[in-house]
């Protein structure tokens, strides 16, 4: 059952159109979001979040749209990019101090858990961690309000192999709790390795939404990659 459903979302801009793109996101799944730069998969996120407000189309969440219901979905929804800037001299648990305070939702129990989980020591200064840990961080504070589900728009951006790696491990994890990821990226390898189901955006249209494994038999040719096949369904596209 889909917990997050995109119907038929609409945004118009000068040179752009997301045009009728409409998906679901499952409940204890890693969902994939793939496209080229340019593709729509920010504007995409950007207006699941309501950062950016479609022209038509309809987002719900738990079964409750995003427009009438914002403030409570949004207690549910734990959002990350690659990229985090935080005071780099305070250490991390003076940073944690400040934004616990920001949700009424906050969950101290959450918060040791996946402290734990994510390894991550608190009496270091932000400017100690690695770009990985800092990842690790932002994921920390969505999940410490009881996230149910993470928007995550190119989170492993920029980490090296390991590292990446490591983060992937953690999402398998966290659909094992039950929460539902949901994650873009540039690096098909990364989708191959932990997603279980696969968005595709092309010029701001949905080319297919399923499981992996169900994209790989309809549109995988002679024992392609992921990363092959996307490469020749984008060929294919210029062609037309």
């Amino acid at each position: 059952m889909n917990i997050v459903e995109i119907k038929n979302l609409n945004k118009t801009y000068p040179t752009f159109k997301l045009d009728n793109v409409s998906f679901g996101i499952s409940a204890g799944k890693i969902t994939g979001f793939i496209g080229r730069n340019g593709a729509g998969k920010t504007t995409t996120i950007k207006s699941m979040l309501n950062l950016v407000h479609p022209d038509s189309g309809e987002i719900l969440y738990f079964g409750k749209t995003l427009s009438q219901n914002e403030n409570e979905i949004k207690k549910n929804i734990g959002y990350s990019t690659g990229s985090v800037n935080w005071y780099p001299r305070k250490k991390i648990k003076d940073i944690m101090n400040v934004v616990k305070g920001f949700y009424d939702s906050w969950d101290e129990e959450s918060y040791k858990k996946y402290l734990k989980l994510f390894k991550i020591d608190e009496n270091k200064s932000a400017k100690e961690l690695s770009e990985g840990m800092k990842v690790k961080c932002n994921l920390l504070i969505a999940l410490s309000h009881n996230a149910k589900v993470l928007i995550l728009d190119e989170p492993t951006s920029g980490l090296d192999p390991f590292s990446r790696d490591e983060l992937l491990g953690v999402f398998t994890r966290l659909k094992e709790d039950g929460v539902a990821v949901f994650f873009s990226t540039h690096i098909i390898s990364d989708i191959e390795k932990c997603a279980d189901d696969i968005v595709y955006i092309q010029s701001g249209k949905i080319t297919a939404s399923l499981s992996k494994s169900d994209f790989i038999g309809r549109y995988s040719q002679n024992d392609e990659s992921l990363e092959d096949t996307m490469l020749r369904m984008e060929r294919d596209a210029e062609n037309e």
